[in-house]
């Protein structure tokens, strides 16, 4: 998340100073003002930390070029200085400075090898010096660099890693941020890298899947706009002239090519207008709430995906579980890292308040969430019973994990299949109405016969 710095002036003429994270500088305006409500200061200035680059010299030696992340041009200037630089120039980066997402096999790559550095017991500050060192990911590099800068000045591990969301993935940054913070670090970071590396495979498969049969889609229905909209109807055309009666199916195309040629500017704005309405929907909280509340309705892919979302619940929590009792902040944050809105809304809204007003236990807390499988519910009950919830929480991830991963395979020969039966209908119908156009044989003139014909169309 980027980060912004507030200048301002006290009531007694002090300057006043502080760092905030905000997602759009009008929202760091926002909270800027608040912050300048309730600690009675005066804001002079909101500066986003940006990326400068620069060329400096040193004496009779080559120039020397790199980059910095400040919040002004000044403080780059000044540090430069200090150093014994002479600054030819100092300028902020147009395009690229903003973070970007990283590849998932990058991100993946790193958090593996970091839980595996700290399960050989490698002191976490050695270990993030190597992977900056190692890294190839321009982004991720500087990311990882800046995260650990912050651990270094005493700053909070969860705010450090979240503030790269956009390099890392919400997912791995809330995760990380956590395990920091944890005394489980090994076991969050095991859990973070096992789910991206799974995940990661899933959108392998999916792409591979995937992109043959849509490239396929794609082109057939190109070729099949092409030929209704523009070959068709001058071959139809030809028989109209001379008042050929057309079959059903030729005539029933025709009829299309034209709505489709007269009305084309409508059927595209039919289209476009949904297609932006409905995408601007699900950036919102509140649309994310919606599809993740009926994504779980939708055959074959909902059951999946609902799974999936308790696997990384029961990840999270057997991570963080102690299993002393003070346990609310563990299942919050095992609901917000579930990856579903409306799963993540039920068990803060309904779980929590039950757990902590009313003394409900962790099983009859998650039955009236309404989010949690038979088996889930069972298992819990289980656990809870006997004094192992934390292993049972694993245990549930397991067997998700495994019966996902089975769905996941179904999943995607469905969809393959789907595609290809679109592909043969397509196809299909085409070649009916290629094969109907064939076989339409005009009547013969009545007076000057087929010569006759031939003449008027030559």
């Amino acid at each position: 998340m980027p980060e912004f710095r507030i200048d301002g002036v006290s009531l007694s003429g002090k300057p006043v100073q502080g760092v905030i994270n905000a997602d759009t500088m009008k929202l760091a305006k926002e909270r800027a003002a608040q912050m300048a409500r309730d600690r009675k200061f005066k804001i002079s200035g909101i500066h986003p930390r940006s990326t400068f680059i620069y060329r400096v010299k040193k004496g009779t030696d080559a120039p020397l070029d790199g980059e910095q992340k400040a919040f002004t041009k000044q403080e780059v200037i000044d540090a430069l200085t200090k150093m014994g630089y002479t600054v030819v120039y100092v300028r902020k980066q147009l395009f690229g400075g903003g973070g970007s997402k990283v590849p998932d096999i990058e991100v993946v790559s790193f958090v593996r090898v970091s839980a595996d550095l700290i399960r050989q017991k490698l002191p976490f500050n050695d270990m993030m010096s190597m992977l900056i060192n190692d890294i190839q990911n321009k982004a991720l590099r500087e990311a990882i660099r800046d995260i650990n800068q912050d651990l270094k000045q005493g700053k909070d591990s969860e705010k450090a890693f979240q503030k790269h969301e956009k390099e890392l993935g919400k997912f791995a940054a809330h995760m990380l941020g956590l395990a920091s913070k944890s005394g489980n670090m090994g076991e969050i970071f095991e859990s973070t890298a096992k789910f991206l590396e799974r995940n990661a495979q899933f959108k392998k498969d999916l792409k591979s899947a995937l992109i043959m049969p849509v490239v396929t889609l794609v082109i057939l229905f190109g070729a099949v706009g092409y030929y209704v909209a523009y070959i068709f109807p001058e071959t139809a055309s030809l028989f109209q002239k001379f008042k050929i009666e057309l079959p059903p199916m030729t005539r029933s195309t025709l009829k299309l090519s034209d709505f489709i040629v007269n009305n084309i500017l409508w059927i595209s704005l039919g289209f476009l207008i949904p297609s932006v309405m409905f995408a601007r929907f699900i950036a919102t909280e509140r649309g994310r709430y919606v599809i993740d509340k009926y994504i779980w309705k939708v055959p074959s892919i909902g059951d999946l995906m609902h799974k999936m979302s308790i696997e990384i619940f029961c990840r999270v929590f057997y991570a963080l579980y102690s299993g002393s009792g003070e346990n609310i902040e563990v299942i919050k944050m095992a609901a917000e890292a579930c990856g579903n809105k409306y799963m993540e809304h039920q068990i803060k809204t309904i779980a929590l308040p039950l757990m902590v007003e009313k003394g409900a236990g962790i099983t009859e807390a998650f039955e009236a969430t309404g989010v949690f499988t038979k088996t889930a519910l069972s298992r819990f009950h289980s656990g809870a019973e006997t004094g192992t919830v934390k292993n049972t929480a694993l245990q549930l991830a397991e067997y998700y994990e495994k019966e996902t991963g089975y769905r996941m395979r179904n999943a995607i020969d469905m969809i393959q299949l789907v595609i290809s039966m679109i592909i043969m209908i397509v196809l299909t119908a085409l070649t009916l109405v290629s094969s109907e156009t064939a076989t339409i044989k005009p009547k013969p003139p009545t007076g000057g016969g087929w010569m006759t014909f031939f003449s008027s169309y030559f």
